[in-house]
């Protein structure tokens, strides 16, 4: 039995060091193996066994996204204006080894790369177009970031500037511009309002006086129809009854009598001119029954006076005897 209790003790210290140089890397993370000092490999996630006092972890490295928070930044723009800019960087590290190995500390070489290049890109800028081109500023300073980044193993994906924090009476002069802004915008917005409105009047006033006037030309039209209309009426109640005369076998004279009876009820008293034609007339004189009732063109002489009884002259009678 006794010979049995050191190869259990053996066992037994042999798994123990078994057990400590199992290694599990967890999801999107990497391992640097050193042996003996020197870059081994790059353990990916898994179970993972080292040789006991050969092989080391160098470093532990996650991949996942990472911000990094600089704090705020003095810079000058091209107007000579100092301002304190703050910015935020995403950034990831896609190859462990160069992360590793690249530059000392890469985070602290990444924060100062981007207090430099912010500097830079500013520079280039006057004050208006640092406030008005926060996407310009940014897509420079991802490109450049994640050009110059690429050697420590780093791929920076965006950038953002947080805060722009102009000098106080730079914000003063600025809130003064914003609001003689709005006063000028609020007198044009009232300008436009009392245009419309008084285009709106206009228009209602001409649409009023455009309908008055075609109610009076409908007007119009409507008494033109109606007396054109009794007018027509009239003459066709003149011409059936001219048409009755006729087929009763009348003479034409009396026709003709009857057109110059509508032809001076037409004229009304209004001091109207009827032109009859000559030939009318005479036909009409030669109608007894005209002739009759007017006087004009009779065949029968007028009647001789009867003479009158001569008194005596007593003066005179005696010669006669």
């Amino acid at each position: 039995m006794e010979t049995y209790i050191p190869l259990i003790v053996v066992g037994v210290l042999a798994a123990i060091v078994i057990f400590a140089n199992l290694k599990i890397v967890p999801q999107a993370n990497q391992f640097i193996i050193e042996r003996l000092g020197k870059y081994k490999k790059t353990w990916e996630a898994g179970l993972h066994f080292t040789i006991p006092f050969i092989d080391r972890i160098a470093k532990r490295v996650t991949l996942k996204e990472q911000v990094l928070d600089t704090p705020p930044q003095p810079v000058i723009t091209k107007d000579n204006v100092t301002m304190q800019i703050d910015t935020v960087v995403y950034y990831r590290v896609f190859d462990a080894k160069l992360y590793t190995y690249g530059a000392q500390d890469p985070v602290f070489a990444l924060g100062n790369l981007t207090t430099t290049t912010l500097r830079n890109i500013i520079g280039a800028l006057d004050l208006d177009a640092t406030l008005t081109s926060r996407d310009q500023i940014n897509g420079e300073m991802t490109s450049i970031l994640d050009e110059a980044t690429d050697q420590w193993g780093i791929k920076v994906s965006r950038v953002e500037l947080k805060n722009i924090m102009p000098p106080q009476e730079i914000r003063e002069a600025m809130e003064k511009q914003m609001k003689a802004e709005r006063d000028r915008r609020e007198t044009l917005l009232q300008a436009d309002g009392h245009k419309l409105a008084a285009i709106a009047r206009a228009e209602g006033d001409k649409q009023a006086m455009i309908l008055a006037a075609e109610g009076e030309r409908d007007a119009r039209i409507a008494r033109a129809e109606g007396e054109a209309k009794a007018v027509l009426l009239a003459k066709q109640a003149e011409a059936d009854g001219l048409r009755a005369l006729r087929e009763a076998g009348v003479d034409p004279a009396v026709l003709e009598l009857k057109r110059y009876e509508t032809l001076a009820s037409l004229a009304n008293g209004k001091a109207s001119k009827i032109i009859v034609p000559t030939d009318v007339v005479t036909a009409v004189k030669n109608n007894v029954l005209f002739s009759e009732m007017t006087g004009l063109g009779s065949t029968t002489p007028p009647a001789a006076e009867e003479p009158k009884p001569e008194k005596d002259d007593p003066c005179c009678d005696r010669f006669k005897k």
